[in-house]
């Protein structure tokens, strides 16, 4: 007879989140030996992970945490709905952004080898992994500088964290018209921050589409620069953020928005998981 109890099992499957049947099972297998069970676990949680490996990962969260020079912003993804919203990928998401915070980390590769309590960002997200039973992966991240910033985080649905995140990076005192900026670019999701921005290449692939589809309408040749220019125009619109209509007022661009409030936007990022 295994030397353990009932509040053994509790005691282990709140400290993991492991099911009933697997922490009964390791610590029948480990004789009632609480880290050798920890253990056992653990091992069969790193066996899942390797299998789970080609999932796909369409639901998560957006995190984002300031340092004292930059703001870092992170999707920590999973399987399911069920699991963005379980209380240890909530901590494990708090857990990586304190870790981040002052590593100078700018890309994914060197957020998943910083330090983290025991291990590495990577191994600490592997444990959890095997955990929690899904295939949980830091998708993608950025990191901002600037003189201040604005962050809005939105939630597509109450019930789970935010789904939605944006970073503005940017100067001058006015922080409410920065964070109005901030939900602009949830919604409107511009690539781009002006149209000079715009990669050339983009620009003349745009160019000759919009051209081709003007002279599918039958409209008159000698009009077609105008016509098409004033598509470009549209599409710099879809695309640069100082281009667009304002999402409160659509009477002003953004560019004029910034302009009145003595803003100058020196960046932006926006993640939406998932996409």
């Amino acid at each position: 007879m295994a030397n353990f109890s009932l509040e053994d099992v509790k005691a282990l499957r709140e400290r993991l989140g492991t099911g009933m049947v697997d922490t009964k099972n390791a610590l029948v297998e480990a004789d009632g030996d609480v880290e050798k069970a920890v253990e056992i676990l653990r091992l069969k949680g790193a066996k899942g992970n390797a299998k789970r490996a080609d999932r796909s990962t369409s639901e998560g969260l957006v995190r984002v945490v300031e340092s004292a020079t930059a703001v870092t912003m992170f999707e920590l993804a999973c399987e399911t709905d069920f699991v963005s919203k379980n209380e240890k990928f909530i901590a494990l998401a708090d857990r990586i952004a304190e870790a981040l915070a002052d590593s100078g980390a700018e890309t994914v590769d060197a957020a998943l080898a910083v330090t983290l309590e025991n291990g590495t960002v990577a191994s600490t997200i592997e444990d959890e992994a095997a955990i929690i039973g899904e295939k949980i992966e830091l998708r993608r991240l950025v990191r901002i500088s600037g003189d201040h910033y604005a962050v809005y985080l939105h939630k597509t649905s109450a019930d789970l964290p935010p789904q939605i995140g944006v970073v503005v990076a940017y100067q001058g005192s006015d922080a409410e018209t920065a964070r109005s900026i901030a939900q602009h670019i949830s919604f409107a999701d511009p690539q781009y921050l002006s149209k000079d921005d715009v990669p050339p290449a983009e620009v003349e692939n745009e160019r000759r589409i919009v051209e081709e589809i003007s002279r599918n309408e039958g409209k008159p040749e000698a009009a077609l620069p105008k016509i098409v220019e004033g598509r470009i125009g549209a599409f710099y619109k879809q695309i640069a953020l100082l281009e667009q209509e304002y999402a409160r007022d659509n009477k002003l661009t953004i560019s004029k928005v910034v302009a009145d409030a003595g803003l100058t936007i020196q960046g932006f990022a926006r993640f939406k998981v998932g996409a």
